[in-house]
């Protein structure tokens, strides 16, 4: 189990306990960390985290709190931290999504309007390097829904956008832990929209694989890392 993932359960394992509530305000960094015999460095990494999926609220200047959601929701959240190196169910919907999507947005290309066009270009251009995660995230999903609808295929766009919902936090985790990530989505999202807009489908097809398997091969390194690997910093 990567450090930063064990600095988590251990968290999880004090609001398990009671020792921490919703609304609670963590110890000091230093103090939790000495108390939990970790790091500083995986402490940070994994508070972090937590923020950026609402298990806790970093309010600079006054502490990091334990959010408000009920415990249930709360250790759901976490838990998919740590379930990620041990539950094949999110890398399995990454394939269902790679079957399913590079269809879809070959179905697009046929009916890509000027209109459409410029608008996931309109999309692409509101993200930049000071983008955050949660934002960026966001705008994958935007983007990716609105391509999907334009396939002209209702059915399919709702298996899809259904899919999507169940891989945001998979996504968020990719953003946290993966040099690169705005970069990298903003050239392949760009390289789509050039191929729906020149109504290529098996190209925009192509893309789309390429893109979300991406994604999956991420999701796969992440699963099987070993002990030792903690996540980068920045």
């Amino acid at each position: 189990m990567a450090v930063t993932d064990e600095a988590i359960l251990k968290i999880k394992s004090m609001i398990t306990s009671g020792e921490l509530r919703p609304g609670d305000r963590l110890p000091p960094e230093k103090e939790l960390s000495d108390r939990l015999g970790l790091s500083r460095s995986s402490m940070r990494e994994a508070v972090k985290a937590l923020d950026v999926i609402r298990v806790l609220d970093v309010k600079r200047g006054d502490g990091t709190y334990v959010t408000s959601l009920e415990p249930r929701l709360l250790l759901e959240a976490m838990s998919f931290v740590v379930d990620l190196h041990d539950d094949d169910s999110v890398l399995e919907l990454f394939q269902v999504r790679r079957i399913l999507e590079p269809a879809a947005t070959a179905l697009a290309a046929l009916n890509m309007t000027p209109e459409t066009v410029a608008d996931l270009r309109d999309k692409i251009g509101s993200i930049d390097d000071a983008t955050t995660v949660e934002n960026l995230v966001d705008h994958d999903i935007d983007f990716h829904s609105a391509i999907v609808g334009a396939s002209g295929n209702s059915y399919l766009a709702t298996l899809i956008d259904s899919l999507s919902s169940n891989t945001v936090r998979a996504r968020v985790w990719r953003g946290l832990t993966q040099e690169d990530s705005v970069t990298r989505t903003l050239s392949e999202h760009k390289a789509i929209v050039d191929a729906l807009e020149r109504g290529d489908a098996e190209l925009a097809r192509s893309l789309a694989v390429v893109h979300i398997s991406g994604v999956e091969e991420w999701l796969r390194d992440a699963a099987a890392s070993p002990p030792s690997t903690s996540f980068h910093e920045g």
